[in-house]
């Protein structure tokens, strides 16, 4: 099979660092990558952290042949590092990085070059300059006044590797002429010249050359070389006459034996560089005048190398595993891992316990300054059901009497599986004379005749077991009351006895207890479904159906849904309540495995005539979809306790209502509903009858619900009031005893009468008027009168804050009776802090009769205040009517705002700014309005006011005199305090703030 003969991909062929050189005739790039796997691998291949998209559309660039990744007429772009990914179903690997990048040599500057003089017998230096490259690794040569005659050099001149500068050390006449820089870069086969540089040597002053010592001007510098590999240090001195170069080195009598020294000696080679080549070198510059010397180290360091690495491993599942990788090198090397392709950790990894999820391509790798080494390994964690095919069993054993028997159970595993023994079909359990061990072998001790028998081992882990379970029950949905079957079937071992156990949500089923709807289903053996009847919403849940016998078991489940009506929905709150009607917020219920169609409000109020009087309600919106959660009640009595409750419906029907909600009060409102059957007749004595059918309590809509009865002759312009103000009343009488009739009177036959009802919040409309008549003899008369003996109180107090001490109180006047007096002389007013201050000790005003507002003082800011306003005369005072309540305004902040000023250099204006001030919503400071400004003659009470929302302003500035300025914010709660600076005439310089706080 594929397991046998199948393996993770290896690399055979990886991709290497390229440079490319634009315009180069071949105009593409080709980065190799071949890997061995079983099955084939399939390649990919990553441009930095980015997949190249080589499948899903054709690219222009980059194109895959086998594994390799061609890129064909390469630009900027593609620079980079590149990494090739190879997958099978083993897993994934991942290549070295390669990196591209695009060679170039650029040209030298066009501008041109000095002449350089020097003095016969002194030394020169001429510097190359040269333009930038890449790769860096160049080399430099001088071209000698024509292309192609190079400058030839030896003890005399010579030509730095690593700047590229050209060193006489002693000029001579015969160095005349022009000289140019030539650099070649070998790796993209490019070279490029500089603009000539003249030499002009200048014969000596006394005709004879003068002597210099050496002086050393070409130094190496300090040198980390990576082991194995080869350097050069340079080093040249000038100097007349031409110096002598020495090399050593530093604590050691001779040089490493792998150097070479060339150039006439100003360059030193050290070859396969080793650790024991780390030290101190030294050259050494001698002339006849002088000598002088240098010293510079060197530093020996090494790429990473495998002390420890990774092997291809199969390993059971549920084991303990550690993979580890150490590297030596210098610096030490970092340790990372990948699996199958993506950064896995650092250091070591471990496995406490393997998972089939663990199985993969590992990577190990070690990287420091001076490379990195990958180590590839395939972790394939492995598991198989017990089997003894491998390993027989013994059919039959002999045991010596009251000696040892030892059993032996070695089945092929894994995991490592759990052993259990049966004697006769009875399980055997450790005891002090019989004992299961650890690899499965069962140990008896002193046998004798009763141990004769049939031994069966068991081996189990969760590859396999004897017992399993064939028919499993299947997810299934029922509908509440009907009936369901839930399958469960198995094999086991046939010389045991099994049993099959049901559980709900992991309670197991009782079957005895009757009320659950449970029963067995028994027919045939390994057989043990499970029926429910008369199946309920408590029904639903995960069933688990575990066949047992004594030595192992198999479970399996299924999930069983029952649909039904839904459930009640959650508690309703009222969220907003009007007059006619009010807002309502729900929480969803149960849907019971069907989604809720619609949702009905129903209500029921205070007169309701039983407990269950529910009524439909009307809603906006009309229809109340299944997903709304919130709606409003609409067409509800005013004034008028009620209560909600809502009902779910889905496809299966209406569910139960919800709890009903707490009851409520819509608020009042005016009445709409006229009394009806208004009648009358004239009596006896010039009585007046007049009856109507009252309202029903529900149209009240308010509280002090009461009727007011008009009625005149038909006569007369003016009709005449009666206000009634118990809601039950069905009729009333006007008399009047101190009428005299005259002859007049006898000609009134008819009278007018219409009723309406009021409450706290008007009145409602008139019912239709009705005509009266009465007798024709002459005794029946009527004079109209009102007497009142009591004072009602004034009705509907506002109030509103206008700053932070003071309010504006106002009401409706007291009606007037028709008697064309006042009957009372004041109003009181009385006004304290709700929760605060005492009632008894309030603030009172007297306002006159004919006076219906007034404004309140000294009040504090930021409170919470009651009104009570009462109309007064000799007698007292009349009822009190609704206290009104209101809030007065946050004060104005305690300090004034901060000021500067600026006089403009010519003295002509003043200019003055200030602080704007910061308004904190959740502080104790009322809100900013305006700024107010007042600039006066010191001395003087008025000035000019200004008031602006910005906080600067300029003026003239004057001339003559001294002024004040003053500056304070308006707030909603009033006037802050102020700010005031005092400004001198005569424009002086320097100005002394005089800065003053005064109170508001």
């Amino acid at each position: 099979g594929e397991d046998a003969t199948g393996y993770g991909p290896i690399f055979e062929e990886e991709p290497v660092d390229v440079v490319y050189t634009e315009g180069s005739p071949d105009e593409r790039i080709s980065m190799n990558c071949r890997a061995r796997a079983n099955p084939p691998a399939l390649y990919r291949w990553r441009h930095g952290t980015w997949e190249i998209k080589l499948m899903e559309q054709p690219d222009e660039h980059y194109s895959l042949v086998g594994g390799n990744l061609v890129i064909n007429n390469p630009k900027q772009k593609h620079a980079g590092t590149y990494m090739c990914v190879a997958t099978n179903i083993y897993g994934t690997v991942i290549s070295k990085e390669a990196r591209v990048r695009f060679g170039s040599l650029e040209e030298f500057s066009d501008e041109e070059r000095e002449p350089v003089y020097v003095k016969e017998g002194q030394g020169a230096v001429l510097l190359c300059d040269p333009p930038k490259a890449w790769p860096e690794a160049v080399t430099y040569r001088w071209i000698y006044n024509e292309f192609p005659v190079f400058l030839h050099t030896d003890r005399r001149r010579f030509v730095s590797q690593r700047t590229g500068n050209l060193y006489i050390s002693k000029v001579e006449a015969q160095d005349a002429g022009n000289y140019s820089c030539y650099v070649s870069s070998p790796i993209i086969g490019k070279s490029v010249f500089s603009k000539f540089i003249p030499l002009i040597p200048l014969p000596p002053v006394e005709g004879e050359e003068r002597k210099y010592p050496a002086d050393i001007k070409v130094k190496f510098p300090d040198t980390t070389a990576m082991l194995a590999s080869n350097i050069t240090l340079e080093c040249f001195a000038l100097g007349n006459p031409i110096p002598h170069i020495v090399w050593r080195k530093v604590d050691a009598t001779d040089l490493p034996a792998n150097h070479e020294i060339s150039e006439s000696g100003a360059v030193l080679h050290l070859y396969n560089i080793q650790y024991e080549d780390v030290g101190g070198y030294e050259c050494e510059a001698i002339n006849t005048k002088g000598k002088d010397w240098y010293k510079a180290w060197v530093y020996v360091e090494s790429a990473p190398e495998w002390a420890e690495t990774i092997n291809n491993t199969q390993i059971d599942i549920g084991s303990e595993h550690t993979m580890r990788c150490v590297a030596s090198g210098k610096p030490f090397p970092f340790i990372r891992w990948y699996k199958d392709g993506y950064m896995y950790g650092k250091g070591e990894l471990k496995f406490s316990s393997l998972t089939f999820d663990d199985s993969g391509m590992y990577q190990c790798i070690a990287e420091n300054y001076w490379g990195i080494k990958y180590a590839n390994a395939e972790l394939r964690v492995i598991a198989c059901a017990p089997t003894f095919e491998f390993n027989p069993v013994k059919k039959q054993l002999l045991g010596a009497k009251d000696g040892r028997v030892v059993i032996e159970c070695k089945p092929r595993a894994a995991p490592r599986p759990r052993y259990t023994w049966t004697k006769d079909k009875e399980l055997l359990f450790n005891n002090s004379r019989i004992s299961i061990n650890f690899d499965g072998s069962l140990e008896i001790l002193n046998a004798t005749k009763n141990d004769e028998g049939t031994y069966i081992c068991f081996a189990e882990n969760d590859r396999g077991k004897a017992t399993s379970i064939t028919v499993a029950p299947e997810d299934s949905e029922v509908k509440v009351g009907d009936e369901v079957v839930l399958s469960c079937s198995a094999t086991y071992d046939p010389m045991l006895d099994i049993t099959f156990i049901w559980a709900i949500d992991f309670r197991i089923i009782d079957f005895n207890a009757e009320w659950q709807h449970y029963e067995r289903v028994m027919n045939e053996d390994g057989n043990g479904d499970l029926r429910i009847k008369n199946a309920q919403i408590w029904h639903e849940g995960r069933y688990t159906c575990t066949a047992q016998t004594v030595v192992d078991n198999d479970t399996a489940y299924a999930d069983l849904k029952v649909v039904g009506v839904p459930g009640p929905p959650g508690v309703i709150r009222v969220e907003e309540i009007g007059d006619t009607w009010v807002k309502l917020l729900w929480s969803k219920g149960a849907e019971h495995n069907s989604p809720i169609l619609y949702y009905t409000i129903q209500t029921r109020h205070y007169w309701a005539l039983y407990e269950d009087d529910w009524r439909n309600a009307s809603t906006s919106p009309t229809v109340l979809d299944g997903s709304v959660e919130r709606a409003e009640v609409t067409d509800l009595y005013p004034w008028m306790e009620y209560q909600f409750r809502i009902i779910a419906t889905n496809e299966y029907g209406s569910g139960e209502a919800s709890i009903p909600s707490l009851k409520i009060k819509t608020w009042d409102a005016p009445p709409v509903t006229a009394p009806t059957d208004v009648a009358g007749y004239g009596g006896r004595n010039g009585e007046i009858v007049i009856t109507w059918t009252p309202v029903q309590p529900w149209y009240f809509y308010g509280k002090k619900f009461g009727y007011i009865v008009a009625f005149k002759p038909h006569d007369a312009y003016d009709w005449w009031y009666e206000t009634i103000s118990d809601p039950e009343t069905r009729r009333y009488v006007h008399k009047d005893t101190y009428f005299i009739p005259t002859e007049e009177d006898f000609q009134v036959r008819e009278f007018q009468v219409k009723v309406k009802t009021f409450n706290v919040k008007g009145d409602g409309p008139y019912s239709l008027t009705k005509v009266i008549y009465y007798p024709r003899d002459g005794e029946d008369f009527i004079y109209f009168y009102f007497e009142n003996d009591t004072k009602p109180p004034p009705t509907d107090v506002y109030a509103r804050p206008v700053s932070s001490t003071e309010a504006l109180v106002w009401w409706l006047p007291v009606v007037d009776t028709g008697t064309g007096l006042h009957w009372f002389l004041a109003h009181q007013v009385k006004y304290w802090r709700k929760y605060d201050d005492p009632e008894p000790g309030a603030n009172r005003i007297f306002v006159p009769a004919s006076v219906n507002q007034t404004r309140l003082e000294n009040m504090l800011p930021d409170s919470h205040y009651l009104i009570e306003v009462r109309a007064f005369n000799g007698a007292g005072l009349g009822p009190p009517g609704e206290h009104c309540e209101m809030f007065t305004k946050r004060p104005p902040p305690p300090d004034p705002p901060r000021m500067w000023r600026y006089i403009s250099w010519t003295g002509k204006w003043l200019y003055v700014w200030w602080d704007h001030i910061q308004y904190d919503w959740f502080g104790n400071v009322s809100f900013p309005l305006y700024y107010k400004v007042m600039f006066r003659k010191t001395g003087y009470i008025y000035g000019k006011v200004y008031i602006t929302g910005w906080h600067f302003m300029d003026f003239p500035m004057p001339q003559v005199g001294d002024y004040e300025l003053m500056v304070r914010g308006r707030y909603e709660g009033g006037d802050g305090p102020i700010r005031k600076i005092s400004i001198k005439g005569k424009t002086k310089k320097s100005l002394a703030m005089d800065e003053t706080f005064l109170d508001h």
